[in-house]
């Protein structure tokens, strides 16, 4: 059996959309696509029991090359038994490369064709990571799915310019300079893969994927993906859409880009994120996504309801004797436990608001995900943005069309 196989159950019905069903099969199990995937830094999802995680819908877990190299290091987590064994999760995990971290820590960093030296947040000790020592890591933490090290330039210094033509919006190029670092990371990116699935050794139990960059320019997109798409890996993804250029960008890049992967592969957005940010590229026919902001959101009060974010640590909610949701079945909404006293739990430091509050956004965003598969069965989109109002949002989902709080309107959340 090949380490990973994508089923295509259905394409959408809908004209205007590529939005796909499907079946992810890895040697730790299944997933269904589209999917979300909470973030496990550093095996463990905050907070949470494993078998909480599953509980609230998730079918497969992120966790960080970049921070379990450092702590404890590979050879331990090897010498446990591999990923699922040792944070005793029976799913499938995918493994990051830890090319983010280290190209976001650009003050602590210096990169070459080689790799990247950085020095440890943890005791300053320097490391160097190439592409085949990301491969090794991730093939000796054992995950299901890991990335392939890849080069991603930064957003832009200024948003592009968007000019007015008598055939509509026309995207300015971006200046030289920044011409120059997509190119160069494109370049980069392809000769990183190639080393990749030179190192990797485990090719029967792992799947590697590719990583798509290109920045926000459409031609240096399509470019890296003739780059990448010369090789003939189990899924794709796109990187570089989460770094700071806005919704616009990220759904013009997208929308591009999506297509232009292999049909019958996974397709993975990397790092995305808010609700309408999802919609937006299931329909560009993106099959998975990963994103921080439920957890972290969560440890700092603030919960994502299908109307908006509510943040708990404000004052109005002190009296407040309704659930988050009152459509959500998470331990915390179907266990009663009000506003008033989830935000007393913040206030007074208890952590049972922050476990509480993650499992909450999870199961949100699970939610989210069961009806966007069920919107693509049964092409029944109109549903997704009556029942998910935030998906319409103007804004990463707290303020509506027409300037108001979501969660001051009539809504009954």
């Amino acid at each position: 059996m090949p380490a990973l196989t994508y089923t295509l159950l259905r394409e959408d019905g809908d004209p205007g959309s590529r939005a796909r069903l499907g079946r992810v099969e890895t040697p730790h199990g299944g997933f269904d696509t589209p999917a979300f995937m909470p973030v496990g830094t550093a095996a463990s999802v905050k907070g949470l029991l494993p078998e909480a995680v599953g509980s609230i819908g998730a079918q497969i877990i992120l966790s960080n090359t970049y921070h379990l190299l450092l702590r404890p290091g590979e050879e331990l987590v090897q010498r446990m038994g591999g990923l699922q064994k040792w944070m005793r999760w029976d799913g499938p995990v995918l493994t990051d490369s830890g090319g983010y971290q280290v190209f976001s820590f650009a003050d602590k960093n210096s990169i070459g064709d080689d790799g990247v030296k950085f020095r440890s947040h943890l005791d300053g000790r320097e490391i160097h990571l190439s592409p085949e020592r990301s491969i090794a890591v991730q093939n000796a933490l054992g995950a299901d799915i890991i990335m392939a090290f890849d080069d991603c330039p930064p957003a832009p210094d200024r948003p592009e310019v968007v000019e007015a033509t008598a055939l509509g919006p026309r995207h300015a190029v971006p200046d030289a300079e920044y011409q120059a670092r997509l190119a160069q990371a494109n370049d980069r990116t392809a000769r990183w893969l190639a080393r990749c699935v030179k190192a990797h050794q485990r090719p029967a139990d792992q799947a590697l994927f590719g990583i798509v960059q290109g920045g926000i320019d459409l031609d240096a997109r399509r470019q890296s993906v003739e780059q990448v798409c010369q090789h003939d890996l189990p899924g794709f993804a796109i990187g570089g859409v989460a770094v700071g250029e806005g919704f616009d960008q990220l759904k013009r890049v997208t929308e591009h880009t999506a297509p232009l992967l292999p049909e019958d592969r996974p397709r993975y957005l990397m790092g995305v994120g808010y609700e309408r940010d999802l919609v937006t590229a299931v329909r560009a026919g993106v099959d998975m996504f990963d994103c921080v902001l439920p957890t972290r959101n969560a440890r700092n009060a603030n919960a994502f309801t299908p109307f908006g974010q509510i943040r708990l640590r404000n004052a109005r909610f002190s009296e407040d004797e309704r659930v988050l949701d009152a459509g959500c079945d998470c331990p915390a909404c179907a266990g009663g436990f009000s506003r008033s006293y989830l935000r007393h739990l913040f206030i007074a430091g208890e952590m049972l608001g922050g476990i509480l509050l993650s499992l909450h956004n999870l199961r949100h965003f699970q939610r989210l995900m069961l009806d966007i598969r069920a919107a693509i069965r049964d092409n029944t989109w109109s549903a997704v943005g009556r029942h998910w109002p935030v998906t319409l949002a103007e804004g990463p989902g707290t303020v509506r069309s027409d300037g108001r709080d979501l969660l001051e309107s009539d809504a009954d959340v």
